[in-house]
C-alpha cells in the first residue's frame, strides 16, 4: 500500500510504499481509508513535538479519520499512540475506539470537523459541569479549533459567549456563528496589551467557564484581567486548558488562584478517559450531518502530502488526505 510516512522528524512526510497493517489483537480491524484530516495535533506527533510523542521512526502520521471495513461498514476512528497512523491508504482500527457511521455520511466533513470540535465538545460535556445557561470565553477563538468552540458552545445553549482572538476579520465572522461579543487581542506593546486587558475584563467579568487554546503569556494577563473585573469573585470559574499555541507555560500569579474562585483544568489525551470520548461521538456526528457547523474543508490526495503539509494554512480551512 501507500502512506505518507515519517523518516526525520525535521522534513515533510513522503508519499511512498509501505508495508501492510495487520491485526493483532481481538479487537483489531483493518480499514481502508477514506479521509484522514490534518489537525495541529497530527503535525505535533509528526514533528516529534507532541507530549505523546516518542523517538520511534518512520511513522505514518494521523490521528483520526473515517474508514471502510471489509463488509462495507462505515466507521469514524480515533487510533491509540501508534507509529501506523491514518495518512495511509489502509490502517488497523480498534472497534472500541470507533464508531458507525451513517452509510450516506461525508467522510470528507466527518474527517474535517471531528477534532477541532471534540476538543470543545469533550472539555465542556466532560471536563466541567456545564450549565446550558452558562457564559463562556473563548481564548484563541479565530483558530479552525477555536472558531468550531464558538459554535459548540452555542449548540450546548450558552447564554453568552466571549470570542477573544488576534485576527479581526475573523472575529467579525464569528458573530454571524454565535458569538454574542468579541475582544480583539492586541499585544503588540504595553499599552496596546494594557487596553486589551481592559477590554477583556470588561467582556468576560461574568464568564463561567474559559476554553483556551492559547496558555503561556496570553493567558496569564487574560487571567489576572478576568478575575480583576469579576464583581463575585466567589462565583465559580473553571478555566479549561486545551491548547498551547502561545507558549507551553504561563506564568500564572498566586493571587489570582487565592482572590477567586478559579479552577484550572486541562482537557486532552489522557485527561478524558477514551471511553468519555468515544460516548460523545454519536452525538457530535450527528450534529456535523446535520450542518450544526460551518466546516471549511479540502480534499487533497495523499499523493500530494508533502506539497499540502508544506504550504502555509489558509484561514480555517482543514486540509483532508484522501487516498
Amino acid at each position: 500500500m501507500h502512506a505518507a510516512v515519517v523518516s526525520s522528524f525535521d522534513a515533510v512526510p513522503e508519499y511512498r510504499r509501505f508495508e501492510n497493517p495487520v491485526p493483532t489483537g481481538p479487537h483489531d480491524l483493518v480499514v481502508d481509508v477514506l479521509a484522514s484530516g490534518l489537525h495541529p495535533r497530527v503535525r505535533s506527533q509528526a514533528d516529534g513535538s507532541h507530549y505523546t510523542s516518542t523517538d520511534e521512526l518512520p511513522l505514518i502520521p494521523g490521528i483520526d479519520g473515517v474508514g471502510r471495513g471489509a463488509d462495507g461498514t462505515l466507521r469514524y476512528f480515533i487510533l491509540p499512540d501508534t507509529t501506523r497512523g491514518s495518512m495511509a491508504e489502509r490502517t488497523v482500527i480498534d472497534v472500541r475506539r470507533s464508531i458507525v457511521l451513517p452509510a450516506d455520511a461525508d467522510p470528507i466533513a466527518i474527517a474535517a470537523a471531528m477534532n477541532p470540535a471534540m476538543s470543545s465538545w469533550v472539555a465542556l460535556r466532560r471536563r466541567t459541569a456545564f450549565d446550558p445557561a452558562s457564559n463562556v470565553l473563548i481564548l484563541g477563538a479565530t483558530g479552525s479549533a477555536g472558531r468550531m468552540a464558538v459554535q459548540v458552545a452555542r449548540l450546548l445553549g450558552a447564554a453568552c459567549i466571549v470570542a477573544a482572538g488576534r485576527n479581526e476579520s475573523s472575529l467579525a465572522e464569528l458573530v454571524e456563528l454565535g458569538a454574542t461579543s468579541t475582544v480583539l487581542l492586541d499585544m503588540t506593546d504595553d499599552e496596546a496589551a494594557a487596553a486589551t486587558a481592559r477590554r477583556l475584563g470588561a467582556a468576560s467579568a461574568d464568564v463561567d467557564v474559559v476554553i483556551d487554546y492559547l496558555w503561556g503569556e496570553p493567558t496569564a494577563a487574560a487571567m489576572v484581567a478576568v478575575v480583576s473585573a469579576r464583581a463575585d469573585r466567589s462565583r465559580p470559574l473553571t478555566w479549561i486548558e486545551i491548547g498551547s499555541v502561545a507558549g507551553v507555560e504561563a506564568p500564572i500569579p498566586s493571587a489570582v488562584l487565592r482572590a477567586s474562585r478559579l479552577q484550572i483544568v486541562g482537557s486532552g489525551q489522557g485527561s478524558v478517559p477514551t471511553a468519555d470520548i468515544v460516548a460523545e461521538l454519536p452525538a457530535l456526528v450527528e450534529a456535523i450531518s446535520a450542518g450544526a457547523f460551518a466546516i471549511h474543508a479540502r480534499a487533497v490526495p495523499l499523493a500530494d502530502v508533502a506539497t499540502a503539509w508544506a504550504a502555509p494554512s489558509v484561514g480555517t480551512e482543514r486540509v483532508v488526505f484522501t487516498p
